[in-house]
């Protein structure tokens, strides 16, 4: 896992621009503390930030590689997890190898099959390539987008990075904040519509796609999407498959040469993880795995249940350890401590974001740096299992929108009046809505149910699982800390894709297959226990702190918050504690202290980023 930054210019004499190409790459340090590298060419510029995780000499980069009368030098980002058949493949097509290094496997990989490469691969990644034969710059991005890759054009150049930050330190390359932008952040926000940012003119490559620039431009081609068709297998065929498909992807992404662990919710998804991981270290004669839990203090005391958050995490989390044996470690945050690095996780995703839910993120994997560089994480379960209350609410499939983000009116009504007069974020989310919902194929075996249950699934996994994917790289590499999200693998999703509802929710349970599956494995406690989101703080000494964060702001009537937003609404949301804005912000998690929390965040990065804003 690192970072990389690059451009490539046929007008300008690349070599005379490596001060740029190094303070692009500083800013983006935080992803690759163990070491950084350059190639410079005439029209080329590539630059590196490493997290050594595999083979610390053989996988320096860039790499280059000199073949058939050309040079190939890559930067990449990530971990493939199909390397031992790839390798194979190579060796019997005539390549030897110098390490054991996934990276060198990736370059030669694309020696030998090109553009399709991608078409090989099983792993998440971004990656660049500079192919001299041909005079162009290759770039790609893993299925599901965990792995992020941003870029831009100036004046006929391409500009790309890790992170949009990196971009901003190219000449030229402003912070602008228009329209679209505006309804970005305050409409779609902290989600993203696919392919764009926040930012005017600066873009990501999409999930499942690749781009080649060379002397006529950029050109982008989509290399994968989930595809429609029948599902033959019957309910024992279909656990059977499904749990043999869960092995190879959990087991796969267990190769490191640095300390990796899982991390334990004693939900069901992070106890799937953790059991075949740990019947894998125990299996090849390793270490008992080690687990890591996230808790808030005074936690305990102040839980309070409902339909989101039916229960605590502590009682399932030991019932694990007793059943594996595992090593487990708990990491408990403070109050101020969310708070403090609030700006912290702003400045990881460039934008304003999920608030505490970030914050909380980054500095648990902070700690747990302290001890370990990989970690494997249940995330992506619920959208590819079909584990949300929106998948069964009535309500929310109805909603016509977005249905983790239903609180549109409010949304516009936070706007300052004279952009509200503007920018009619409704619309602006319908076209998104209904854009994304054109992509999605149905087949005519589908069932009413199946059928609608195809949209929300298409829904939940090209943005709000993006959201959280977003989440996970920025707040883990903002620490060098590596995350795998095992569910997350194509094939799995691909496959879940196609089983009819009835089988997906057996039972009438949210992940019901899921859990069919996991009770030949698990405790029935644990295969039982309801849904509960990822831990938030219940400590009301956190509203207090981000209301007073928030309040000293808005006594600044000069803020910068006040250009954007409604500063009247704001003031109602602070004297009512979060509850005039009537509807969570985002998802389930992100109520009252949370929105607080966002509104700080939008002032923090307001004064951090100065973008120039354009009505």
């Amino acid at each position: 896992m690192c970072g990389f930054v690059g451009f490539v210019d046929f007008k300008k004499d690349a070599s005379k621009m490596k001060n740029i190409l190094v303070q692009m790459n500083e800013s983006i340090a935080k992803r690759g503390p163990d070491e950084d590298g350059y190639y410079v060419k005439e029209h080329v510029a590539l630059g590196h930030k490493r997290l050594i995780v595999i083979d610390p000499e053989g996988g320096k980069q860039p790499m280059c590689e000199t073949f058939s009368f050309g040079e190939y030098a890559i930067v990449y980002n990530g971990q493939i997890y199909n390397t031992k058949e790839l390798k194979k493949t190579l060796e019997e097509n005539g390549f030897t190898f110098k390490s054991h290094s996934d990276t060198e496997i990736l370059l030669k990989s694309f020696i030998h099959f090109g553009k399709d490469v991608v078409n090989h691969l099983n792993g998440i990644f971004a990656f660049a390539i500079w192919n001299t034969k041909t005079n162009e710059l290759f770039l790609a991005r893993d299925h599901f987008g965990v792995k992020p890759l941003f870029y831009t054009i100036k004046n006929g150049a391409i500009i790309f990075a890790s992170e949009i930050k990196a971009l901003f330190q190219y000449p030229g390359c402003e912070k602008v904040l228009d329209k679209q932008g505006i309804s970005e952040l305050f409409g779609i926000g902290p989600a993203h519509t696919p392919g764009t940012t926040i930012f005017k003119d600066i873009y990501e490559i999409k999930p499942a796609h690749f781009a080649v620039f060379n002397n006529d431009g950029l050109k982008i081609k989509r290399y994968w999407k989930l595809t429609s068709k029948p599902h033959t297998e019957n309910l024992v065929q279909t656990s059977e498959h499904l749990e043999s498909l869960l092995k190879d992807a959990i087991t796969r992404q267990l190769v490191s040469d640095m300390p990796l662990c899982t991390f334990l919710s004693g939900g069901l998804d992070s106890s799937i993880i953790t059991k075949f991981a740990a019947d894998y270290c125990k299996d090849n004669g390793m270490p008992p795995l080690d687990t890591y839990s996230i808790d808030y203090v005074d936690n305990d005391k102040n839980f309070v249940k409902s339909d989101f958050q039916p229960n605590s995490d502590n009682y399932y989390i030991n019932l694990m350890n007793k059943n594996l044996h595992t090593n487990h470690h708990n990491i408990v945050i403070d109050t101020p401590e969310l708070a403090k690095y609030l700006e912290d996780a702003m400045i990881a995703r460039d934008m304003p974001g999920m608030a505490d839910i970030d914050s909380s993120l980054l500095l648990f994997c902070k700690h747990v740096k302290k001890e370990m560089t990989v970690s494997l994480t249940g995330e992506c379960a619920d959208e590819i299992f079909g584990g949300y209350p929106w998948f069964f609410r009535e309500d929310a499939l109805n909603s016509g929108t977005f249905p983790w983000s239903i609180a549109i009116d409010e949304r516009q009504k936070l706007l300052n009046p004279s952009i509200g007069q503007k920018i009619n974020l409704k619309e602006y989310i319908d076209f998104r809505y209904n854009e994304s919902l054109d992509e999605v194929e149905f087949l005519e075996t589908d069932s009413l149910e199946t059928a609608e249950k195809r949209k929300i699934s298409h829904l939940t996994m090209n943005w709000f699982m993006q959201t959280l994917l977003d989440r996970s790289d920025r707040m883990a590499m903002y620490n060098g800390f590596e995350l795998r999200v095992p569910f997350c693998d194509y094939r799995l999703a691909q496959y879940m894709w196609n089983i009819p509802w009835e089988m997906k929710a057996l039972n009438g349970r949210e992940k019901g297959l899921l859990r069919y599956v996991a009770r030949k494995f698990l405790p029935e406690e644990i295969v039982d226990r309801k849904k509960s989101p990822y831990p938030k703080t219940h400590n009301p000494t956190y509203l207090a702190k981000v209301k007073g964060m928030l309040t000293d702001i808005m006594q600044d009537k000069n803020a910068p918050i006040n250009n954007l937003l409604n500063r009247e609404y704001i003031l109602d949301i602070l004297a009512t504690d979060g509850t005039a804005f009537t509807r969570p912000w985002f998802g389930q998690l992100m109520t009252g202290p949370q929105l607080m929390a966002y509104l700080v965040q939008v002032n923090m990065w307001l004064e951090k980023y100065q973008p120039k804003i354009e009505m």
